[in-house]
Parts: C-alpha cells; structure tokens; sequence
C-alpha cells in the first residue's frame, strides 16, 4: 500500500468552447506538475470544454471533438513514472450525454465517473442537457481510492454515501462553482458536512474565469477529516498548487499549509466586476470598450472597472454635453478620465437635438415637452457611441445599475445600448460604496493607478441626469436608502407588498415601486448581459413574463 501521495491542484481560466486553448494550457499545467513531482493532476469539471455549456452542448460534433480532445490529452500520461491527470468534459456513452469526469493514467482512459447530482435552479439548468450518472464507487490510482464528486455532488449526501461504502480514502471536487456574495462559506459548509459524514479529507478544486453573465473565483481549498481548512488557494486569480499527503494508519492526512487571504465584501463585488468585463472583452476579441462619461457616480465606477481590468490604452471614455450639463459635471467627467489614465473626448449633441426638433416639429406642434426630448437625448449619445464602436471596432460599455435597471430609469437604444454592463447587478447605494473602496485600494491584478481615482465631488454630489433643467434622481424617485431596500425586498428575497410595508414603507410607494419594476420587465429583455454579483441578478436566475398582471399590492386592499 502507498504511503504517500501528491495531488497538484489546477485553479485554471479555461475559454468556453476553445478546445484546442483549454488542452493547451492543461498540458503545460501538467508539465509544471511534472516538474513539481506530483502524483496526480487535478483539474475544474469540463476543464476541457468550459462551463456552463448551455445549447453548444447539444451540437454532437462539438461534444465529440471535447470527446476527442480528451483521448488526446491521456498521450500526456505515457510513460513511467508520470502523474495521472483529472480532467472533465462532456461525454457519450451511446446516446445519452453526460457531464463527465476523466482520470487518465499510463496513456489511456482509466476511469470514467458522471455527475449524478444534476443542478436545475437559479442559473444551471443542467438536467436539460445532461443525463444524471448513477451511484458509483472511487477510482483506483496507485493504491489509493479517489472518491471523485463532480461539483453539486458535494451539495448533497448520495454520491459521498456510495463513495464512503466502498472504501473511498479521500474526496476529490472538481468544481465549477460560479461566485455569489457569501457564496464561499455557504460552500464550506457543504464541504464539512460531506466531510462529517464520511470521515474523510476533501479537496475542492474551481475554475477562475467570466463567462458571459457568470464569473468564478476560484477559492479552491483542502478540508481535512476534522473540518479544518489547511490549504485556502487564491481568489480572483489563477493558481497551482502541490499539495501533500501521507497515510496515518487508514487515514490519509495533508501536509501543505497554505493560506490566502479571504477578499472582503467589496472587494469580492469588484473583482467580480473586473474578470467578469476582462474575459468577456478579450475571449470575444474586442480591442477595448467606449462608454459615455456624464460626471456622474455610475460613469465613472464603470471607468474604473474598465481601466482595471483592461488598461487604460483599451478605454476611450466620451463626454456627450447637452444644453442641461453642467460645468460641473463636464470637470468631474475630464477629472475623473484623467485620473484613469483614459482617452477622453467631448462631442455636444446639441446640433443633434436642434436637428431632432427641427424634423419633429410639425408632429409635435401643440404638444408639450416631456420624457420624449429627455429619451431623444439619451438616444443620441447612444448613436454616437454605437458610431464610435462602428468605426474603430471597441465595445460600448453601459454605465447603468440594477437600481435603476429595476424601475425602467433607462432609455431603450440610449443608454442601454451596448455589449456589456458591469454595474448590472450593483444597487445605487452599493455604486457609492464600491467607489469610496475604490479610491481607497487597488484591486488583484488591476491595470489602474493607485489613489482617488474617482473624484470625490461625483461621490457626494446628488445624482442626476441632467436631461432637464435642475432635474435631480429623487424628483421622480424615493432616496435611494429607501428604494434599494425596496428592491431587494421585491428582487432578491421575493417579498409580499405587505411584508415590505412592515420594513416602515409607506403602502403607496411599494405598489409603485412593485408596479414599476414588472412594468421594465421588456426593457430587461433588451438588455444586454452583465457579471453577476448577488444571489438573483436580472439574467439566467430571474425569467419573469412580460405580460404580467399580477400586483401584490392590489391582491391586498
């Protein structure tokens, strides 16, 4: 029997769908194990294809070229003395379709487990595209008995029973668990009671990338049998790490300590918000991002996340002044660009809006002014940005938050148009905050400078606008203290009216609040995707109708 064992842990970035990428970097991971002295390579679930797969799953060549693939990295394994390597990637065995994991040793497929734990909430939908694996018991490798659970494997208790009952040592997770705020500890505690049950060390193994809506932060770890936690692996980076392991009688304990730092709450909510932008702009190939700079909070946060994550050559920020901005607001917007280190440019839309009136006049004649000459301007700076993003290829980037996401202050084909939103699941109040940490701290890995980056006068200064004379947020809307807990009431934790009410609401505003946020519902739907930072965010996790007539409030009187 094997005394010792040495497991390299793989916290890698894959890019969905990249096979040819993916292999690429899983090979030269397994070389630097190799140099390491490593017994057994771990790698995240689908290492090979990326996760969430989603429809591209259901394209049989894709999956067969994964299949493929796969067959290609166990050459890697030839050889004496080599490391075995874990790998995972969709699989068919016959018809069926299965999310599949691999342990591939001496050249060739050793071992073959598939989840049996299929996810179908928030935002997996994994049973309808997978087949659940049945129970089955660890691989053997060199003496040991791995008990390999594909991610939510370890949510529950089945497949470490059936591991357990048949003699498995330790427990190996690879994982592509994507990040929420307070996710981490929720995990752990579905690591320890899986590692209570079974007497045995766990080893949970995640991805760090941004895929589309979704980020992953890594944060692998070890658990031991007692519950404690000897290896905490980085967030927000990529990492690798050997770790190792010898028996004490049946018992197989780790040696390695290693301890990273655990990230704050926002600091967690704004890394999300770099990766997240980071691999959404560079896996799909675009040379930078524009986006509008109007002085205010929202711009300017959002200037920052792309500095951040991108550099400040790869960010042109565009100061488009009506007749209503003020000079105010036109030096918070330069200061602020200046600070970053970004292109920043100045283009009034004040000859397109006199054009505007001009080709509108006599359909409009006798009407009065409203929110069709706000939306007119807000749809102007939209076309300007969208010409830019034309003419030398950047994304547009949109500046708007999920409090004003929620009640439809947003301008369809205005301020809405883009490719990609970073303050989409960020509430107003949580835009304040971000700022205030960010001026004080350079996140992981950023591009941006160090120090106030965003000036403290857009901080504090009442949000507006400015698409009217004096207009302020709070002329048409509660003080954000009270709308965003509205909001989360009636978002994230799905709130009755009445429950709300208690909270010291007053009845009136709910049910308006309520109403305004079903009646966006088709503005939501036109939105485009953006990182998702808290437990229900406006994408994958909420499908609500769009014709809806549903109102707590009226259910109620």
């Amino acid at each position: 029997m094997s005394e010792t064992l040495s497991i390299y842990l793989v916290q890698m970035n894959p890019a969905l769908g990249a096979l040819e990428a993916n292999v690429s970097n899983i090979e030269a991971a397994y070389r630097r194990a190799v140099d390491a002295g490593a017994d057994l390579v771990l790698t995240p679930e689908l290492s090979v294809s990326g996760y969430p797969l989603e429809d591209l799953v259901l394209k049989p060549f894709f999956v067969r070229s994964a299949m493929r693939a796969v067959e290609d990295l166990a050459n890697l394994t030839m050889g004496e003395g080599n490391p075995g390597l874990i790998v995972g990637s969709p699989w068919f065995d016959g018809d069926t379709l299965h999310n599949a994991v691999f342990l591939l040793e001496g050249g060739e497929i050793a071992d073959i487990r598939y989840k049996h734990d299929l996810p179908n909430y928030g935002v997996f939908d994994e049973k309808r595209v997978f087949a659940a694996g049945a129970l089955a018991g660890p691989m053997d490798f060199r003496g040991f008995k791995l008990g390999v659970m594909i991610c939510e494997d370890m949510w529950y208790p089945a497949v470490t029973g059936s591991l357990k009952a048949q003699g498995a040592d330790i427990l190996l997770v690879p994982t592509c668990s994507p990040f929420e705020l307070d996710k981490h500890p929720e995990r752990q505690v579905h690591a320890r009671n899986r590692v209570d049950e079974a007497g045995l060390p766990l080893v949970f193994c995640n991805q760090i990338c941004g895929q589309d809506e979704l980020v992953f932060e890594g944060g692998s770890f070890v658990m031991a049998a007692d519950g404690n936690v000897p290896v905490q692996m980085d967030f927000w980076k990529e990492n690798e790490l050997l770790t190792n392991w010898r028996r004490e009688g049946t018992a197989l304990v780790c040696e390695t300590t290693h301890q990273a730092a655990a990230p704050d709450h926002w600091q967690n909510m704004y890394q999300a918000m770099v990766l997240g932008l980071k691999d959404y702009v560079e896996k799909n190939r675009f040379p930078g991002v524009i986006l509008g700079m109007s002085g205010g909070i929202d711009s300017a946060l959002s200037a920052a996340v792309a500095v951040d994550a991108l550099g400040a050559d790869k960010v042109h920020c565009v100061m488009m002044p009506s007749r209503y901005t003020s000079g105010e607001s036109l030096g918070d917007a330069e200061k602020c660009a200046q600070a970053l280190g970004a292109q920043y440019d100045v283009i009034a839309i004040k000859p397109g809006v006199e054009a505007f009136d001009t080709m509108l006049a006599d359909v409009f004649a006798g009407t009065e002014a409203d929110t069709t000459e706000e939306n007119i301007q807000s749809r102007l700076r939209g076309l300007i940005l969208m010409s830019l993003s034309n003419k030398f290829g950047k994304m547009v980037l949109t500046t708007g938050n999920k409090s004003e996401m929620s009640v439809g202050y947003a301008t369809l084909y205005g301020d809405m148009c883009g490719g990609y939103s970073v303050l989409k699941d960020v509430y107003k109040l949580d835009v304040f905050a971000l700022s205030r940490w960010r001026n004080e701290n350079v996140p992981t890995g950023a591009f941006g400078p160090g120090g106030e980056v965003i000036p403290d006068n857009i901080i504090t200064k009442p949000p507006t606008a400015e698409l009217r004379e004096d207009q302020k947020d709070e002329d048409s809307l509660p003080p954000y203290e009270a709308l965003d807990d509205m909001l989360r009431c009636l978002v994230d934790e799905e709130m009755s009216v009445d429950e709300i009410i208690e909270r010291g609401h007053s009845a009136s505003e709910v049910a308006r609040i309520e109403h305004l946020l079903y009646i966006a519902e088709y503005k939501r739907r036109q939105a485009p995707p953006g990182v998702k930072i808290t437990r229900k965010n406006f994408g994958r996790d909420r499908r609500y109708p769009i014709t809806n007539g549903f109102r707590s409030a009226r259910r109620n009187k």
